[in-house]
């Protein structure tokens, strides 16, 4: 019992963890991965009022856009890293504090330049909280559990955008874009007292991780192919997920829509990744993660080519709801698969480089939109866009499959496998 969390024996295998202690932490982490998500999507929500406001183009407001996802880019890889180093706790309260207070200033911006570099700022935090939580709540359960419980954690993101969404309906229209950006502060001022609390002070195995290894040994001959690969495969999920999360509103307003009307496909698309998430964590467990992956990633590219043949409104709800169980749920499916497949010293570091350089697809979805939009191509052209990097995404996942149809060069059973 000297380990209030688990026991580890000689031979570094887990032992159940206790379940009180584990099962608070894991939740804790879990509600800050749904404001991460509800920081991620509020962008989307404002975006035509900062235009008004601003008088900025679609361009302009693309930039604004991966400015975030820019910074989340670099805290990805940096938070990643140091929480191998210097424990998770540490990592994820800096994450969130950084998030929060800098998303929060975001409603005193007085122009899109304060903005943008506050959006910068923020997303530091934004891309250092999905790993270093991921990577915290994959070492307090069982072995077994791992793949459920990294593909359930990333639900928070799209129920953090439905919230954004359901927020946005009564709040832009009387009161502006502003108080959106001020929700921010709720993790700051509640959960991270709380996380301070209950997630463990040090890490699972005994101690922080070592700084030997680290990158060099994540793209050494061991490792190295399947890395790349992992990353790869993020930057056109990422492209898709959040290249829709980004301007879905925006575009269906370019289509007639009024802004309440483009708020609910947004909270279609966001409600189909919550589902996702549990649908897919369940194929996960029952058939792989890769494998399931493949099919959840060909669903969504479908599904938004399906867009080009202007199709009833209900068919598009229904289209934006299998279009967020895909990209989404493909995305968790990728975190499940890097947090088993790597040793616990190398975890962190493992998510946080997937995620970090997956993050070019995001910081190249809002720019690439605007552009599009800009050029006057509409749209078609953006759904195109997401669709074809969604089914890119499926092509790339089969040659993981079928590269490493197995698991048994991996410590702790991947879930690569059959």
């Amino acid at each position: 019992m000297h380990n209030s969390l688990e026991a580890v024996g000689a031979s570094g295998a887990r032992r159940l963890p206790m379940a009180r202690g584990s099962i608070a932490a894991v939740i804790v982490c879990w509600l800050f991965v749904v404001f991460d998500g509800y920081d991620l999507i509020v962008y989307g929500n404002v975006i035509s009022s900062l235009q008004d406001e601003w008088g900025i183009s679609s361009s302009t407001a693309g930039t604004l856009g991966s400015l975030a996802f820019l910074g989340m880019m670099i805290g990805a890889v940096l938070a990643g890293r140091l929480s191998d180093v210097v424990g998770r706790k540490q990592a994820v309260i800096g994450c969130v504090v950084v998030l929060s207070v800098f998303t929060a200033l975001c409603a005193l911006a007085t122009g899109p330049i304060v903005f943008g570099i506050l959006r910068l700022i923020a997303g530091i935090g934004l891309g250092g909280l999905v790993p270093t939580s991921n990577a915290l709540a994959a070492e307090l359960v069982p072995d077994k559990w791992r793949a459920a419980v990294a593909t359930m954690m990333m639900s928070g993101v799209p129920i953090g955008g439905s919230i954004a969404a359901l927020v946005g309906i009564p709040v832009i229209p009387n009161w502006g874009w502003r108080p959106m950006f001020l929700f921010a502060l709720i993790p700051l001022v509640v959960l991270v007292p709380l996380a301070i609390k209950v997630l463990p002070a040090h890490d699972p195995h005994g101690h922080p991780g070592s700084a030997a290894g680290g990158f060099r040994e994540l793209l050494g001959a061991r490792f190295r192919t399947i890395s790349i690969m992992f990353a790869a495969v993020t930057v056109v999920t990422l492209l898709a997920w959040y290249g829709l999360g980004t301007w879905l509103p925006k575009l269906m307003q370019g289509e007639g829509t009024d802004l309440g009307s483009a708020l609910t496909f947004a909270l279609a698309l966001n409600l189909g990744a919550v589902v996702g998430s549990f649908v897919t964590a369940w194929g996960g467990v029952r058939w792989g993660s890769v494998p399931t992956s493949i099919i959840a990633a060909l669903l969504a590219g479908v599904a938004l080519l399906t867009l080009l043949l202007d199709p009833p409104v209900a068919v598009v709800y229904l289209i934006f709801v299998l279009a967020g169980v895909g990209t989404h749920g493909t995305q968790a499916l990728i975190i499940a698969a890097v947090a088993s497949y790597y040793p616990d010293h190398l975890r962190g570091t493992a998510l946080g480089w997937a995620l970090g350089v997956g993050r070019i697809g995001a910081v190249a979805a809002p720019q690439i939109g605007g552009w599009l939009l800009a050029a006057g191509l509409g749209a078609d052209s953006n759904f195109v866009l997401f669709g074809v990097s969604a089914l890119i995404s499926a092509l790339l996942l089969s040659v993981i499959w079928r590269k490493f149809p197995t698991s048994h060069d991996a410590p702790r059973g991947p879930i690569l496998a059959h």
